[in-house]
């Protein structure tokens, strides 16, 4: 049962103020801790919902609140009533409404019909915690926002929470970027969403992002994103896994086996204490080996690469989606160090260093070979040696994981502008 209250912390209060912010009842900060002020916020809503003010998220308010999350309503026509009408009394734009309806002329309105109202600011955040839950929400709106975005489930984390994959386009060409393998650089994830967002901008507007044509690009390659790989472990690092709980002390047992690696901040790994970018059939004997000899023996924060390859939930449903499809270029958003990586061992795809090359000099990262005990058992990795095609890591940024969420927009340009040339590669000159 969805139950927030006061005294409580951590990414779910911080999604439930921000909600309260985007409904116009402001709790004074948006950080994360459910104090007076956001009580006090919570109750003023609630009354003006006609909710017992109770000053409580519980099921009702928080279904009260859903809307300012998803970013759009679902508005019956009234008799009179017009696009703009429409838009000026819910916060929205013709623009918003008009490509959010595709099959609806704002000349032709049925009375009594259900229209699909986005609001008027972006749906993305990019200044808060994230958790799996407000993962979905953004991906079901950025759906119903922009309708040629399709959402697909490709699998489950080991506690059944969904791993998504949106996918944009309709080109031969199949590209796809992967974020928060790690939990604790789940700061990946609101970049692949801000990216999915502004691309699908440019598509609407016909626009270009960082030299990218929006419409072409769209025509001549279809785009697949998996935002969030390991929803349960970045649901550990941000606090949406309570620490009153049983499973926040079983985590916390297997922290233990490693007492000098902080908790939950260097928390990498799956629920299970499997580090995911470890676990894909990439010579992942010689990576257990390693590992090994480093003490990584057990499950628990990092760098434990499973009892066998693949024998994790979400690192399965990665690899399956991929062999499905067969994507003809990846990408793995990963933190920190502002390098790339673009082989594997002997196993250099072609057209691979020059593809690396335009991107790091659009960011100013640093294509880098890898040392060879870097290179074992990641999903890059595995593409490579799997496809022979284009495969990269992207370590953004720089500092301690987790990358503060408050320094985003010093991080994202460069990320941006790697993700787009990544996104162009196959259009022709």
């Amino acid at each position: 049962m969805f139950l927030i209250k006061e005294g409580d912390g951590g990414s779910l209060v911080q999604m439930v103020q921000l909600a309260l912010k985007r409904a116009g009842f402001n709790p004074y900060l948006v950080d994360g801790i459910f104090g007076g002020r956001t009580k006090s916020a919570v109750i003023d809503f609630q009354k003006s919902r006609g909710l017992t003010p109770d000053g409580i998220v519980g099921k009702n308010t928080f279904s009260a609140l859903r809307p300012f999350l998803v970013g759009y309503t679902v508005h019956t026509v009234q008799r009179g009533e017009s696009f703009y009408s429409i838009a000026s009394a819910l916060g929205s734009t013709v623009s918003l409404i008009e490509n959010a309806n595709p099959n609806v002329s704002q000349y032709n309105l049925q009375i009594g019909s259900s229209l699909i109202v986005p609001f008027n600011f972006s749906l993305v955040p990019t200044d808060i915690a994230y958790s799996s839950l407000l993962l979905e929400l953004i991906c079901e709106g950025l759906a119903v926002r922009f309708p040629f975005i399709s959402l697909e489930k490709i699998g489950y984390s080991v506690m059944s929470k969904p791993i998504i994959m949106l996918k944009i386009g309709k080109g031969e060409n199949k590209v796809f970027f992967n974020a928060s393998h790690h939990a604790n650089e789940w700061i990946t994830t609101p970049m692949a969403l801000n990216f999915v967002q502004e691309y699908a901008n440019s598509v609407t507007n016909a626009t270009y992002l960082d030299g990218a044509n929006g419409e072409y690009t769209f025509d001549n390659t279809t785009l697949y994103v998996a935002p969030m790989v390991n929803p349960d472990g970045v649901d550990l690092v941000t606090g949406a896994i309570m620490k009153d709980g049983e499973l926040y002390y079983d985590v916390l047992k297997l922290a233990n086996n490693y007492p000098l690696i902080p908790f939950p901040s260097g928390w990498k790994a799956n629920i299970r204490g499997v580090d995911l970018n470890l676990n894909y059939p990439a010579m992942w004997e010689q990576a257990r080996e390693q590992k090994y000899s480093q003490g990584f023996t057990k499950p628990g924060p990092r760098d434990f690469v499973g009892f066998a390859p693949l024998d994790q939930p979400e690192s399965k449903a990665v690899y399956d989606i991929t062999n499905k499809i067969g994507f003809d270029l990846t990408l793995s958003l990963h933190t920190q160090g502002e390098e790339i990586y673009w082989r594997f061992g002997s196993y250099q795809p072609e057209g691979g260093r020059e593809l690396g090359e335009r991107m790091a000099l659009v960011s100013g990262y640093t294509l880098t070979d890898p040392e060879e005990f870097q290179s074992y058992a990641g999903y890059k990795d595995w593409f490579i040696m799997t496809y022979l095609k284009p495969g990269y890591t992207v370590e953004a940024g720089r500092g301690a994981n987790p990358l503060p969420i408050e320094k985003f927009n010093d991080f994202y340009p460069a990320v941006r502008s790697i993700l787009a040339v990544a996104l162009s590669h196959f259009n022709p000159e």
